[in-house]
This record gives structure tokens, sequence and C-alpha cells, in this order.
């Protein structure tokens, strides 16, 4: 039988090891990190770097200091888009552009192309998945859909590799809308009453629609596999999903792997024994292992160190995609955040955390601007968006009906799901 994965099953990842001995007033800020940066610094040391100085970008040579200008409002603009979605901020960048195109011709013509741009990026911006927000609220068994209108999966798609393709298709364009800033934002707004979660906004919509998604997955695998009314069937159904995710892994598709074996995992489907002793579970077993959570993932780790190996040597589109278990990657990165502190005892500016966040936020970045390389089927990608879904006590209570409850427990809620939900006594 599958084991059930729970929360505390996720352990969280460890600090960073000590910071580097901190100099003294007056001495060199820190110790070298990479290529010679410091690994800390006060804030007047980190703006005196940032500054043009007269010996190497003096204001009055903009000829000289336009270009570098020009490539970190490109390199910003390019990569947090969203900075510039407040009218404020516009009318910054509209002044710096005023102050500089005016010395040449040249520049003039590139910041006119990098304002379009920006421009174009955000308006696709409101284009997000996060419309799709809506399309995930569970049904209740009560509004179990008739036979014509809901058809089940392999009604649809009956090859495990088109399935894991297709999955990818919709993992690789939600990621895509997802800004790096995204992080940024959730962290800085999490719930004070729930000190170890990021807290969604307005401005972490594509980020939280994409947690939504993984959610909906589980969901609907464990949906699919309690519909069947005979256990030949429902058995016929999770060896199929067994291969979709084998394939997922194989692509190097993570999240949904990680979503389809946390589906067959809940305990709705876990329950059904008698499902599963007509099922062939190596495959699944070989799965969980990937994925089981002891020492801190290091397995799924392992792996995913490979597949992004593999997209750094890749010689083709397919192998070029890593789509990390997205939890644990927003788990990653929150706890580096939360662990380590922004300043140094000295009231240094802790330039070690920051790197390692930059290092692990730009992973993100190269991953998402992987393009598909497989031909999308809008029918299956349609369903797997809209297909209906039961909450976890719709799921509770066709698990129940499919397989008997066994013990006192179960029939107590049993009793309580039917009274509830469907009205019977």
């Amino acid at each position: 039988m599958p084991r059930t994965l729970s929360t505390s099953d996720m352990v969280t990842p460890g600090s960073l090891g000590p910071p580097h001995p901190e100099p003294t007033d007056g001495e060199q800020a820190g110790q070298p990190l990479l290529d010679g940066a410091p690994s800390s610094a006060s804030l007047d040391t980190l703006i005196e770097q940032l500054v043009p100085k007269a010996d190497y970008y003096p204001e009055a040579q903009v000829r000289k200091f336009g270009p570098k200008l020009l490539q970190l409002l490109a390199e910003w603009t390019e990569t947090f888009p969203r900075d510039f979605q407040e009218e404020s901020t516009i009318s910054h960048l509209k002044d710096v552009v005023g102050r500089i195109a005016p010395c040449d011709e040249a520049y003039r013509k590139r910041m006119h192309q990098l304002l379009q741009a920006l421009h174009q990026k955000l308006a696709a911006l409101g284009q997000g998945p996060e419309s799709l927000l809506g399309t995930d609220k569970p049904i209740s068994y009560r509004n179990k859909p008739p036979a014509s209108i809901h058809r089940e999966l392999l009604s649809i798609c009956s090859d495990p590799y088109t399935l894991a393709q297709q999955l990818t298709h919709i993992e690789l364009e939600r990621l895509q809308h997802i800004g790096p800033e995204e992080f940024v934002q959730a962290f800085v707004n999490k719930d004070p009453l729930a000190s170890t979660k990021p807290c969604f906004s307005d401005k972490t919509n594509n980020l939280e629609a994409y947690v939504k998604w993984f959610n909906r997955l589980c969901y609907l695998v464990a949906t699919e596999i309690c519909m069947p009314s005979k256990k030949k069937q429902r058995a016929q159904v999770i060896e199929f999903f067994i291969d979709v995710a084998r394939e997922c892994f194989n692509i190097g598709n993570f999240n949904s792997l990680m979503a389809i074996i946390s589906g067959m995992n809940m305990s709705p489907v876990s329950r059904l024994k008698k499902t599963w002793a007509k099922v062939k579970t190596a495959k699944f077993f070989i799965l969980e292992h990937q994925m089981d959570p002891t020492g801190n993932f290091c397995n799924y780790r392992t792996a995913l160190r490979g597949a992004a190996h593999r997209s750094l040597t890749a010689h083709s589109s397919q192998e070029k995609i890593v789509i990390p278990f997205f939890s644990l990657l927003i788990k990653d990165i929150y706890f580096l955040n939360e662990g380590c502190a922004n300043r140094l005892p000295n009231g240094h500016i802790n330039f070690e955390k920051f790197l390692e966040l930059a290092k692990q936020v730009g992973e993100f970045i190269t991953w998402k601007q992987v393009e598909c390389p497989f031909e999308q089927d809008p029918s299956i990608t349609h369903y797997l968006h809209t297909a209906p879904i039961f909450s976890e006590d719709g799921l509770y209570l066709a698990s129940y009906e499919s397989e008997s409850p066994e013990n006192q427990t179960e029939k107590e809620r049993w009793k309580s799901l039917r009274s509830s939900i469907l009205g019977k006594t």
C-alpha cells in the first residue's frame, strides 16, 4: 500500500553555514566571495560601489556612463517588469530616459525600444493563467456530473506519454508567467499569524495560480480513481497514472510527478485495499522512493541536480526541461530568506545570503524560459483545466461507496457524509 505523505514530512532545508569573519571598522569589507565581490559590507560601502566615480564613470561623460545605465535598465525591465506597474515607477523611468536620451541619437532609439518592450510585457502580464483560478473549486459528491457530461480522462487520452507531454505544456505555460519578484512579494507580505507561510496578494497572482494548479491536479487524480464503480476500472486508472508519473520523471517534470503521487496517496484513494491489490505497484514504489521526503527530499534533490546538468549540456529542446517540485522550491527560498539575517552583527549587508537567493531564483528563471517542444492537444489540456473534481468529503464518500467502511470510525464518517452531502440517514 502507498504511504501517505504528511505535512510533517516536509523537512526544511538547512541554513547557510557561518558567515566569514567580519572585518573591523576601517578594513576592507568582508572576504572575497565571487570574483572579488565582498561577502558583507556596510550600506554606505554598498552604495559607494554602485555610484559612478570621477575616475571611471563621471557624470560629465555621459557617453561612457550611458551604456552601463542602459544595460542596467534593460536587464531590470526585462527581468522584473512588475516593478514598473506603478505609475510612479514608470514616471521615474521616463525621467531617467529624458536625461539620457538627448545626449545621443543611439541612446534615444534604444530607450524608445526599451519602453516599448516594457509596455508589451506589462500588457502580457494581464493575460496570465490567474484567470483560471476560479475553475479549481471542488464539487461535492451530490453534484457528481452525469456520465454524459463527465468523460473520464482515459476516454480523452489513453497514452501515458501523451498525457505527460500535455501536463508539461501546462506546467511550462504557467511557469513562464511567474515573475521572480513574486517570491519577494510573497515573503514580504507573509501572514504574521502563520509565520512559516508566505501570503499571497494581488502582486502574486501567477504564483498563487501555479500552487492551485498543483492542488487541482492532486484532486483530479484522486477523483479519476474514485469515480469508476468497478474495482477493475479503478485499478486500471491507478496503473495509468503510475505510467504517466514515470513519463513525467523521465521528461524532468517533477511538479506533475509529485502532484500525481500526492493524489494517489490521498486517504480516500490509499484506503481502497481491494483496488490496490489488483495493481502492479513495483513501478509506483520506485517513484515514491524518488520523491520520498526522508533526508530533506535527498533522492529528489539528486534527481533534480541530474536534470539540471542534463539541461546545461542538452542537445535537444526536450533535454532542457526542468520543472521543479514547486512547493519545495518555495519552502527552500522562504527558509533561506527567514533563516539568514539580512545584516551581520556588525551591521554589514549579508552578501552571501543574497547571492544564494539570487542563485536559486536565477535557476528558476532559466528553467521557466524553456519552450515546450511537444505539440499541444487542446482537448486534453482543456479537460485537465476544467474537468470537475471532488472535494475531500466527496472523495471519501465515493471511496466508501466503492469499498465499504472497514472499521467503526469509517462507518461513522460514512454515515455523517451521507447525511450532510446526500441528505440520507
